[in-house]
């Protein structure tokens, strides 16, 4: 349960409280697991800052450390090295009851005995709320979530959708400072999912806390966040905006990871700031974006989202790219072509299917392939 608001100095937020403060942060943070005589590092140096009233997710595999870093801001685990804050201030040495941040899982661990009021409305009682003013509260809380007509219901005769907003109104009803979420989409129908990420989105504009959203799920994270951290083998690999983080990925598993990529090998001929001439295997000179980092003139890789790329009859001239299409797949909204190019590699290029339009293109053809103005990314690695 999160802690009273007002009971630690952490969880007030007056009219005077500094916006520019981080809302959490990890300091240096490593968390290692003992088991059975296995050493296994679930965090590694992690540093990271939250800002008040963002949607932040953690995105990454599963064993990448999303969770980890979300029960150390719980409370629910304790950093092996590091510190994590709220406010600024370290909470490493609070227990969960007393930080102003509540958890919602992933299972909603919900009271089936208890009507759907009363699950909101228990939690507040157990932190010091009258009876009246905690049914006030629920009463409150699902018109946030859309939910006053099932105020008497038991949650074991809820949609899992339901489940899901009583848990999210549950979390909210003591306005704590900071929201967990823990993939509490994962078990619900694609469609059901789809409807829900944008409540959550609405939820979290409308209540102004900051809520950290934990998933694997790289198109929950590209549809909600304000920003994302991308994380593998206990490491923050990559933290930006959900355009920045698909458009310019700092490296081949963010690239990887986040959507349907192309990878090409390329020479880098100059280096100007974030702007790169390279050489492809085709001989054309391309511009294309570069990370902050380390790049010599050489060998380099790059990456190139297939909607960023068209096909054309004409091959060779304007088209710095060229090859066979080996098979076509319509999806509806668009059409994927896949193709091996000139020296072997696969390439993908997606196409939005316009009405009017007629598709000219068919296995076997030969295609030149036209790239969008700046869209090719240089990897570090």
């Amino acid at each position: 349960m999160a802690a009273q608001v007002g009971e630690v100095s952490l969880g007030d937020r007056g009219p005077g409280h500094e916006r520019d403060t981080a809302a959490v942060e990890a300091a240096g943070v490593t968390k290692i697991f003992d088991s059975a005589g296995d050493r296994v590092v679930a965090l590694d140096d992690v540093s990271v800052s939250i800002n008040e009233n963002e949607f932040f997710t953690l995105l990454g595999p599963s064993g990448c450390g999303k969770t980890t870093l979300l029960r150390l801001i719980a409370g629910f685990e304790h950093p092996s090295k590091g510190e994590i804050l709220l406010g600024g201030s370290p909470i490493s040495h609070l227990p969960p009851y007393r930080r102003p941040v509540n958890t919602v899982f992933q299972n909603y661990a919900l009271f089936p005995h208890m009507t759907v009021a009363e699950n909101i409305g228990f939690g507040l009682e157990m932190l010091g709320k009258t009876k009246a003013e905690a049914k006030d509260t629920a009463r409150a809380m699902l018109a946030l979530v859309r939910m006053e007509e099932l105020a008497e219901r038991r949650t074991s005769q809820l949609s899992g959708g339901q489940q899901q907003r009583v848990a999210l109104a549950r979390g909210l009803a003591p306005h704590p400072r900071v929201l967990l979420l823990d993939e509490p989409l994962s078990a619900l129908d694609l469609k059901l999912r789809k409807e829900m990420q944008i409540e959550l989105k609405r939820l979290q504009n409308e209540t102004g806390i900051t809520f950290v959203f934990v998933t694997h799920d790289q198109e929950e994270a590209l549809t909600m966040s304000d920003r994302v951290a991308v994380m593998d083998q206990g490491k923050i690999l990559q933290i930006g905006g959900p355009r920045e983080v698909y458009d310019h990925p700092a490296d081949h598993f963010v690239a990887h990871f986040i959507g349907e990529t192309n990878f090409l090998e390329a020479e880098l001929l100059e280096l100007q700031g974030s702007r790169a001439t390279v050489r492809l295997h085709s001989g054309a000179v391309v511009e294309a974006s570069a990370p902050a980092g380390n790049l010599a003139p050489g060998k380099v890789n790059l990456v190139l989202r297939p909607e960023h790329a068209t096909l054309t009859t004409e091959t060779g001239g304007a088209a710095p790219l060229g090859g066979r299409i080996e098979n076509v797949v319509y999806f509806g909204t668009d059409t994927h072509f896949h193709l091996t190019l000139d020296n072997g590699r696969r390439f993908i290029v997606r196409q939005q299917n316009l009405r009017d339009a007629s598709n000219e293109f068919s296995v076997n053809q030969d295609v030149g392939i036209l790239i969008k103005g700046n869209a090719f990314q240089v990897l570090l690695d």
